[in-house]
């Protein structure tokens, strides 16, 4: 079966999900193949960022989103010797929205879902599987796919590779990444939550670990922090070890009784890449398909959401014309590759000073002199905020996409 439209968009995640969204709003006939059956993954990013935040204003689905069970994150602190600093502040942004709300992935993209099919020239595959691209000479041409009733094609002017860091489309476009290197790997669990909790990250460190404590509606969501390749080592020490090593980082804490057994425990592996060029004739790369992020800051959603507007913005009117050239899928990159280059580089020097230490198991708590300007200056708090939660070169809504309440 062959079928045809004017954008195929491989991924439904939030780059994806976007970009879909803002096309259908400009008139353009997209297809967005997802190879799931529903959005419900676990321990996928659940961060949604001011800039996003403001972004679901502009398209008129603030107040769907607010009704969405969710908690707000404004802080960010580090607790030691009886001192609580706060070095994330993300009420001092001037953003309409000055928080992190922490939501499950599935509801955001189910809310995305939605609002896109109510345009007549958007089509949404679920259970359909991109397996390799159509190609003319050396131009894409669309995509080939495994769907419910078996495989088909489908042609399209121009196809987008929004399905990740191990996207097929990238890789049968023959597309290079140069990878940078990564010194650590992140391990997810849940904890029940005892009693009530400030909603604010919490890290927790000794010498050749680290926590993250991200509050969630009703329990805690945890990343346990240690070196890169030591996933098989972890495991077989076993979950009374691993209880042991939690308790020692959450000392108050009972809850970890509830980890049965390592299976509780999902492995992440951190990859740090970018592709040298996001483009072939046809086929454009966006989010974690043309550069997958380090989990430091949680900025992976916000990255991939803001590549998304910036490609709506750019390629709506020559795709809804169908006169889409190389140039302008260049002019994505363009505008997307300063941003992602001098986040990946934050994020790599924090790498390196953050966790080199603890990872050679030294004492990683931030000197008292750090601390001490923190204290006497909170203001400072207001740099990593703006960082993690607006980020190099946000994007605005498109004139074409925005919508007022309800709308």
């Amino acid at each position: 079966m062959t079928e045809k439209t004017t954008c195929a968009i491989i991924g439904g995640g939030p780059a994806g999900m976007v970009l879909g969204l803002l096309l259908a709003r400009a008139g353009v006939d997209v297809t967005l193949l997802e190879k799931h059956g529903d959005f419900l993954r676990d321990f996928r990013g659940d961060t949604v960022h001011p800039t996003t935040l403001r972004l679901l204003d502009e398209l008129g689905l603030w107040e769907r989103f607010a009704a969405m069970p969710h908690s707000k994150v404004q802080t960010a602190k580090f607790e030691t010797d009886g001192r609580s600093v706060t070095y994330v502040d993300f009420g001092r942004l001037r953003q309409p929205h000055p928080y992190v709300a922490m939501v499950p992935q599935w509801d955001l993209l189910n809310l995305l879902a939605e609002a896109a099919q109510t345009e007549p020239s958007f089509t949404l595959r679920m259970q359909t599987e991109a397996t390799g691209l159509l190609r003319d000479g050396g131009k894409v041409t669309g995509v080939r796919y495994q769907g419910p009733d078996g495989p088909g094609e489908l042609r399209a002017e121009l196809t987008v590779a929004c399905d990740g860091r191990w996207s097929v489309a990238r890789r049968a476009a023959g597309l290079e990444t140069r990878e940078y290197p990564v010194n650590f790997d992140v391990w997810w669990f849940r904890l029940p939550r005892e009693g009530a909790a400030e909603f604010s990250f919490l890290p927790r460190t000794a010498p050749g670990k680290a926590l993250g404590v991200i509050p969630r509606e009703g329990y805690d969501q945890i990343a346990y922090i240690g070196a890169k390749g030591t996933d098989a080592q972890l495991r077989a020490r076993g979950i009374e070890e691993f209880r042991r090593d939690i308790s020692a980082l959450l000392p108050a804490t009972d809850s970890v009784a509830s980890l049965k057994s390592m299976d509780d425990i999902k492995h992440l592996d951190v990859r740090v890449d970018r592709v040298r060029r996001w483009h072939v004739d046809g086929l454009l790369c966006i989010g974690d398909a043309a550069h997958a992020m380090s989990p430091l800051g949680g900025v992976g959603i916000n990255m991939a959401v803001q590549d998304a507007v910036a490609a709506a913005t750019i390629l709506a009117e020559p795709l809804r014309r169908h006169r889409i050239t190389d140039r302008d899928l260049a002019a994505v990159r363009r505008r997307r590759l300063f941003p992602t280059a001098v986040t990946q580089g934050v994020q790599r020097l924090l790498q390196r000073i953050l966790l080199g230490r603890l990872l050679r198991g030294e004492d990683p708590t931030p000197p008292a002199a750090f601390l001490g300007v923190m204290e006497r200056l909170p203001w400072l708090s207001f740099l990593p905020a703006y960082f993690i939660g607006v980020g190099v070169r946000p994007e605005r809504a498109p004139a074409f996409a925005r919508r007022g309440p309800g709308n």
